[in-house]
């Protein structure tokens, strides 16, 4: 059989999309780099980055930028919202607020928005990266706890917990996944998180670096992030803080049901390709 036949029989049908996907992909984070750049050519980050990953939370994310802290210590604070596309006024909201700001033309995903903001981060001279929610259910005057372990050298990966702290919503089946969750979690990693499912983290930049290259998830990605850095053997805590109720609208990321089972998905999915990592390794 010619070969250029025998390719026709095995060529599988999604793979022309596959590749037009990639590239797609690719072209709207160097719109996205070139973005930043434009509006900071000179950008140089404070040790302590802010990170806020944005779609479409013009009603919220003023608050949030207004309460953060600039100083923790005596290291400066610089905030960071990465703009997941969107429709409304969240680009102009972080502009006129005068923080660093970049802006994705379209919508990709928070996994894909602070996979960015990390990468920014590193290369603008930042020590540590804080995440948080732009939808004001992190409180951003928590920030030194988070921070503490780090900068004390216990840890290099912090984690929130509403379970050890606070958590003022009222929806139990969230509550019950966030516990289901941090036990197979915990059970896969042999660590003793309470609550593995929280946005607001801190990380120190060179576990980030480490890190960033095997992330994947577009979305639902915080149990990637978990498993990925201690399948690499990096040291995670968790401190207590505040769960606040969203401050309006509603959340992005779908029913309870529908979280739960993309959750689920990203956590077996992820500890498959770590083991299989580990497996080829060894």
């Amino acid at each position: 059989m010619a070969p250029t036949q025998r390719h026709r029989w095995f060529t599988l049908p999604d793979s022309r999309e596959r590749r037009r996907s990639q590239a797609l992909r690719h072209l709207v984070l160097e719109m996205a780099r070139s973005d930043f750049e434009e509006r900071h050519p000179d950008a140089r980050f404070g040790p302590v980055v802010a990170l806020v990953a944005a779609y479409e939370e013009g009603r919220n994310i003023g608050a949030v930028l207004k309460a953060m802290p600039t100083l923790i210590g005596d290291l400066e604070v610089s905030a960071l919202v990465v703009v997941d596309g969107g429709d409304d006024d969240t680009a102009r909201i972080a502009t006129d607020a005068g923080v660093f700001t970049c802006v994705l033309p379209v919508n990709l995903g928070q996994g894909a928005a602070l996979r960015l903001g990390y990468e920014l981060a590193s290369e603008h001279g930042a020590r540590f990266v804080v995440t948080l929610d732009a939808d004001g259910q992190n409180d951003p005057t928590e920030m030194p706890t988070m921070l503490q372990p780090l900068l004390d050298g216990s840890a290099d990966f912090v984690i929130a917990s509403r379970r050890l702290g606070v958590d003022q919503t009222t929806d139990r089946f969230r509550r019950a996944g966030v516990q289901l969750y941090a036990w197979v979690l915990n059970a896969i990693v042999s660590q003793q998180l309470s609550d593995s499912s929280n946005g607001y983290r801190a990380f120190r930049t060179e576990l980030l670096d480490d890190i960033g290259p095997h992330l994947t998830q577009d979305q639902y990605q915080t149990a990637e992030v978990v498993i990925t850095a201690a399948s690499r053997g990096w040291r995670i805590t968790q401190q207590p803080t505040v769960w606040h109720p969203r401050a309006s609208g509603a959340s992005k990321k779908g029913g309870n049901l529908f979280f739960g089972m993309q959750y689920a998905r990203v956590i077996l999915t992820t500890w498959y390709r770590v083991g299989l990592g580990s497996r080829r390794r060894a």
